[in-house]
């Protein structure tokens, strides 16, 4: 591996990480937010502040995802390019 591969692999794992820090949080504040509602019988039908900052974690993972799939293509034409 070079230094270019660990960099990208370093780079890969913490893109990973925060995929699921962004997946977990999200799924939290929605069952939180969700829990509360069904607790309190509210039925309301506009988006509340917690589900929207839901919805702005599920948007990160998507990010941090697509991130990590970059850094594999990279990878793997770094890879194929130095063999």
């Amino acid at each position: 591996m070079t230094g270019m591969q660990t960099f990208l692999a370093i780079l890969l794992i913490a893109a990973m990480i925060a995929t699921v820090a962004a997946l977990v949080r999200g799924v939290v504040i929605f069952l939180r937010n969700e829990t509360h509602r069904v607790k309190a019988g509210e039925n309301e039908t506009g988006p509340t502040a917690a589900s929207i900052k839901s919805n702005q974690m599920m948007q990160f993972r998507i990010f941090f995802q697509a991130l990590a799939i970059l850094i594999v293509v990279l990878i793997l034409f770094l890879g194929g390019r130095t063999s």
